[in-house]
């Protein structure tokens, strides 16, 4: 967890956090309930699951879900800006990779 605010100290959310996991990429991700699904990966150093058309990696930016640059396909959805989505016990996620032709 963050050294900001322990979440002991944190009266918005007095419990302690509960253990999730998703899949990325065919291997398992431990998270914690709350976190969104961008949060899970940069809590394990994971700062890129995308690749645009020009070959450049890209994850989280801005952070607030205006920049769509953090967009990776969840649960067979895509384009889903991990930003934005609350991470779910059992989510799968895949990276896209924008320099593929699509089928």
């Amino acid at each position: 967890m963050s050294g900001i605010v322990p979440w002991e100290a944190d009266p918005i959310r007095p419990d302690r956090p509960q253990p999730l996991h998703i899949t990325v990429d065919g291997t398992r991700v431990e998270g914690l309930q709350g976190q969104s699904l961008a949060g899970v990966l940069l809590a394990q150093d994971r700062v890129a699951w995308r690749t645009t058309t020009a070959g450049r990696a890209r994850g989280v930016f801005c952070g607030i879900g205006v920049c769509f640059d953090c967009i990776a396909t969840v649960n067979g959805e895509s384009d889903v800006r991990l930003c934005l989505r609350r991470a779910n016990d059992g989510d799968i996620v895949t990276t896209q990779d924008d320099t593929k032709e699509a089928p």
